[in-house]
């Protein structure tokens, strides 16, 4: 059975996280360190120690790390809270690259890999990136990579350009995925390797221009030439990268809905302020038929968003990977959440376009959500792929903890 209370602590959390957001991060939304390319690092380090003053900083870490220790459906809660504020989830260390990244090394990194790259991450240190995506090969299919490493019994030399890789512009722990070619040392295939930002190799050609602004130091293009790691700096075992990967999808699509799904709720408020106070032919524009039905829309997806949130999180809770019930919430919530914030600003009329509120912004940043850890597009043709697979018989499956999950695959 889900259980859809929260408890006392909890809602005290999500309180504190959603008045920390306004009362001490939204006036940096106007600060010209906001650039086209994202926050600066100098940005981000202001915004990280008042988390940290605050006691919300990494807040969705194990309790190892520093964190508190939530479950996948109390993450849930607290970074709809953060995701007030576009800069909520920057300042807190649970946005994207890193929040993502700390869950991945979290699981496969060596104790003193987790030393080095990963609790200077988790403390908001220093930032980390992840390095897949490539202009003619890896992305939303992986098995595309191009990028090779060649191993000689000692060094692994790395070689291949990357682009759309988040936050590599200052970044000091990288994560880099590479096809690892046939030698006479070991195993090969695809894997993950973990280094110091600034290793002579790493050439960060450029940042793109993008039509979002909310991650640190945008969006880069990264050339390996020659890079060269010891053996040491393998991430996990030679030929798992991709399964690894996955280990990382599920968790981090939902994340993306949590902070998103904040961040249209804050569109939709702004909405029916405007709509309460804006008149046209003679009472407030909210009492129109075709403004009130677009804010029912947006209350409707919202919920909706908020329900196949918790319900993917709590099937993550009770042992369920969660890679298909995650393809189809991811990409259901960010199809809802961008038509709730276009709404908004179709309600806001001329100055939905414009800065004078950050409901623009707000839909600059979230389309992009429709793309990032798979588009629409791709998700769907994942989930039919399953449903051609295993049919449409669903059955009660037994999670981890003995409890019966519905609407699970048996094979999954």
């Amino acid at each position: 059975m889900i259980d859809f209370s929260i408890s006392p602590e909890l809602a005290a959390l999500a309180a504190r996280t959603r008045k920390f957001v306004i009362d001490e991060i939204i006036p940096y939304e106007r600060d010209p360190r906001l650039t086209q390319h994202g926050p600066t690092d100098a940005l981000r380090q202001e915004l990280v120690e008042k988390a940290r003053a605050a006691d919300l900083l990494s807040v969705q870490c194990p309790t190892t790390y520093g964190g508190k220790g939530l479950s996948h459906t109390e993450v849930a809660v607290v970074l709809e809270a953060s995701g007030w504020s576009t800069l909520g989830p920057v300042a807190m260390n649970c946005a994207a690259p890193d929040e993502g990244n700390m869950y991945i090394l979290s699981k496969i990194c060596r104790p003193d890999q987790a030393d080095r790259y990963l609790k200077p991450v988790v403390q908001g240190h220093q930032r980390s990136v992840f390095a897949m995506t490539e202009p003619e090969g890896a992305g939303s299919d992986p098995a595309q990579l191009k990028t090779e490493a060649v191993f000689d019994g000692t060094h692994f030399t790395i070689n291949g350009l990357k682009w759309l890789i988040t936050g590599a512009n200052g970044a000091k722990t990288w994560i880099i995925m590479a096809r690892v070619l046939p030698n006479a040392h070991g195993p090969d295939g695809p894997t993950l390797f973990v280094c110091e930002g600034g290793t002579p190799g790493i050439e960060i050609e450029r940042v793109m221009n993008s039509m979002d602004r909310n991650y640190v130091e945008g969006h880069g293009v990264v050339r390996f030439n020659n890079l060269k790691l010891p053996a040491d700096a393998l991430l996990g075992e030679v030929g798992e990268a991709f399964r690894y990967a996955q280990m990382r999808l599920a968790p981090a699509r939902m994340t993306h809905c949590m902070r998103w799904l904040g961040a249209a709720a804050r569109a939709h408020k702004i909405a029916i302020d405007h709509a309460r106070t804006r008149t046209a032919f003679g009472k407030p524009i909210g009492d129109h038929q075709g403004v009130s039905f677009l804010l029912a829309q947006n209350e409707i997806d919202l919920k909706v968003s908020r329900l196949l949130t918790w319900q993917t999180a709590w099937l993550m809770d009770n042992g369920v990977k969660g890679r298909h019930e995650s393809s189809i919430a991811k990409s259901e919530i960010s199809e809802r959440l961008f038509q709730v914030t276009d709404r908004c600003v179709q309600i806001l009329g001329g100055i939905g376009v414009t800065d004078e509120t950050v409901v623009e912004m707000i839909y600059r940043d979230m389309r992009p959500f429709r793309l990032y850890d798979g588009p629409t597009e791709v998700h769907k043709f994942a989930i039919g792929r399953q449903l051609m697979r295993q049919g449409t018989e669903f059955e009660a499956t037994p999670a981890a903890n003995g409890l019966p999950i519905p609407f699970v695959r048996a094979a999954e």
